[in-house]
């Protein structure tokens, strides 16, 4: 199989959706099209919001990952920024081959030729098979990370 990772436009929100109504993301809560195309439109105002799609390129281009990038500006770190990963997805039936690798290869290449300093994520204390991914690609834990439901 060959696969392709390209910047989402809002006809790949449908695609990008059923990836995170997997149970393993958000117990299979999604938001509707159009409150995720309203979100998605607000990514144009910041300097630098993307959120990227891996597709198959023999399969009639299905999305089959996906993942959000953000480049943070700074004033500390003397004006160096930092670049944060979120929502990282694959579909359920593509998991296992490497495709996560990929996408977090993407990220860090993004971040680099950005300038950041580093390239943060976050993951659930639960997912430990998703820790030693991470740690797998040299990701490490730094910090703690803190939250407050509001």
């Amino acid at each position: 199989m060959s696969f392709e990772i390209r910047e989402a436009t809002d006809l790949d929100l449908p695609s990008v959706l059923s990836l995170y109504a997997q149970p393993s993301f958000d117990d299979g809560k999604i938001l509707s099209e159009e409150a995720a195309r309203e979100l998605f439109n607000t990514f144009q105002n910041y300097p630098f919001y993307k959120l990227f799609v891996m597709f198959d390129t023999q399969t009639e281009r299905k999305i089959v990952a996906s993942y959000a990038f953000l480049q943070m500006n700074n004033i500390g770190h003397l004006g160096t920024p930092s670049a944060i990963v979120e929502d990282v997805v694959v579909a359920t039936d593509y998991q296992n081959q490497g495709l996560g690798k990929q996408l977090m290869h993407h990220a860090m290449t993004l971040a680099k030729s950005l300038g950041c300093y580093k390239l943060v994520l976050s993951s659930n204390t639960k997912r430990t098979q998703a820790h030693s991914f991470y740690e797998s690609l040299e990701f490490e834990q730094h910090g703690i990370s803190f939250r407050v439901s509001i």
